[in-house]
């Protein structure tokens, strides 16, 4: 019998996690040469999720995560920004992920490729300039290595924790 409470407990803290790491990464100076480029760590939580737990569990933490985090350390434009950027990144991944033929390296990356394209469609019309699609290029190279890199953090978490031991604590 699943557990109501503890899911939303469970999902709860996991979103607490994700506005943590997203906070973090905004607190690093880090320049990329392309000015917003970030690592994406709170997507950690929604591989991990999309792959543990389902697509459901995944977009709830993510839309929290994204609302909270805008809503506490940014701004309209940044939750405008990452809102679209993730659900063009969400949705890939989770069409990519039914697929099974893509690893869930190829599902991050992919992911994190229509990220990055999320938020340059977004710029064209708030912008107004053609121009920021010459960023395109290093958006999707970056998207494909901090996919990578989700991908590898996420997967350590699933074998180190095990999928029924995710479940059992999200249910």
């Amino acid at each position: 019998m699943r557990s109501p409470g503890k899911r939303v407990a469970f999902l709860s803290v996991l979103t607490a996690l994700g506005m943590i790491l997203s906070y973090l990464e905004a607190l690093i100076p880090v320049f990329y040469g392309v000015p917003g480029m970030k690592a994406g760590l709170g997507n950690i939580l929604v591989v991990f999720l999309l792959y543990t737990l389902g697509r459901r569990d995944a977009l709830i933490v993510n839309l929290l995560r994204i609302s909270l985090t805008a809503l506490l350390f940014g701004n309209p434009y940044s939750f405008v920004y990452s809102f679209c950027g993730a659900a063009l990144s969400f949705a890939v991944m989770v069409v990519l992920k039914e697929q099974d033929f893509f690893s869930c390296y190829g599902v991050s990356m992919a992911g994190g490729i229509a990220h990055n394209i999320g938020q340059i469609i977004v710029a064209l019309f708030l912008v107004e300039n053609y121009r920021i699609i010459l960023y395109l290029p290093a958006l999707v190279i970056s998207g494909c290595i901090t996919g990578a890199g989700i991908a590898f953090i996420a997967a350590m978490v699933i074998k180190r924790i095990g999928r029924r031991n995710v479940i059992d604590m999200g249910t």
